[in-house]
């Protein structure tokens, strides 16, 4: 009895919010309607509005374009709300899945940003995030197929799955393989869900074809980079120049093909002390101007060389939308990495502590 009681009363309280949050969304048109009322009631059923002549009609007339009027500008004002809430809730999406990265993390000075090409958007197909694990800082972007909300199920599901096998896996090519999986499942329950008779066979249509391409990379403590990258960008290294930082063989997309038995970092690349990385998606080096002509990052780069993270990524967006008249293609997406950690010099020996010389030798 208890609990019929308590649901009862969840299930009235429910009912009342929602009834409430209808009324607050007709509120703007409560005047009009009214204005409409009684222009109505004032036409068929006061007599003197009946009665023939010029100057009734001018009267009707006035009342009815002052109800129509306001008509128009309660819906007009409903209309206007609409797109407000709706950036609203993308930006509050935006925060929860690509929330900005500390601005220190580990000994690293971070930074990172996105500019979406759906209008009035604050989310798309890229992502990006930067954790810290008992292995080094890991590191990952990506950028998914297509752009827009349609993308967003695929960017959630490579997003949770890295944030918790980043600190799981000794391996980055474990990390790998668990954002593979997530990735997979994602794409069949989709199918699943879009597709609910589909025989059991493999469905044809655009989920089928989705995928990610991905530059996952660890710092470690010594500035040592391991990278594996699937068919992504490979970053910028900003020190005494700008230039292509190498990462080793390409491996496909998640989603075309498998992963190879054999996952290998590429090892041969370091972040030293001072240095700065740019991890970006291919919207940054894609994106034209009205002539046709390809944004050039690496000059924007070095524009910015010797500037703090944020920074960087504040003047490149600038230049992007300057160089495209505000009018994205794709979504861009940044992540900025310095290496603050100091360089600690060989320490020389204290003067007590001489070493000993060696005895002079004798011959006989």
């Amino acid at each position: 009895m208890i609990r019929t009681s308590r649901a009862h009363r969840l299930r009235s309280s429910a009912t009342g919010t929602a009834l409430a949050s209808r009324l607050r969304r007709s509120a703007p048109l409560a005047l009009p309607v009214g204005w409409g009322a009684v222009a109505v009631a004032w036409k068929f059923g006061c007599p003197l509005a009946r009665q023939p002549g010029l100057p009734m009609r001018i009267a009707t007339s006035i009342v009815f374009l002052t109800v129509g009027t306001g008509l128009v500008l309660g819906v007009r004002r409903q209309l206007r709300r609409e797109p407000a809430r709706v950036r609203a809730v993308a930006e509050a999406t935006q925060r929860v899945l690509l929330r900005p990265p500390p601005a220190r993390l580990d000994g690293l000075a971070l930074a990172a940003g996105q500019l979406s090409a759906t209008r009035d958007a604050s989310v798309g197909g890229d992502l990006y995030e930067a954790v810290a694990t008992p292995f080094g800082v890991r590191i990952v972007v990506g950028d998914v197929r297509g752009h827009g909300l349609a993308a967003l199920g695929a960017v959630v599901a490579v997003l949770g799955s890295f944030r918790e096998a980043a600190h799981d896996e000794p391996e980055l090519g474990g990390v790998l393989r668990r954002l593979e999986r997530a990735l997979q499942r994602h794409l069949r329950e989709r199918a699943r869900a879009e597709h609910p008779a589909g025989g059991g066979g493999e469905p044809e249509h655009p989920v089928a074809e989705e995928f990610v391409t991905l530059l996952l990379l660890e710092v470690r403590a010594d500035g040592r980079l391991a990278v594996l990258d699937c068919g992504h960008p490979a970053p910028y290294r900003i020190g005494a120049g700008v230039e292509r930082l190498p990462v080793g063989e390409p491996l496909p997309p998640l989603g075309v093909l498998p992963l190879p038995a054999v996952l290998v970092p590429y090892t041969a690349a370091r972040l030293l002390p001072g240095e700065t990385l740019v991890l970006h998606t291919d919207g940054a080096e894609e994106a034209r101007d009205r002539r046709g002509r390809f944004f050039g990052l690496e000059a924007a780069l070095a524009r910015s060389a010797g500037r703090p993270p944020g920074t960087v990524v504040r003047q490149t967006h600038e230049a992007l939308l300057h160089h495209t008249g505000g009018r994205l293609d794709d979504d861009v997406a940044l992540l900025v990495v310095r290496n603050d950690r100091v360089r600690v010099p060989a320490q020389p020996a204290e003067p007590g502590l001489r070493r000993p010389r060696p005895a002079p030798s004798t011959h006989c």
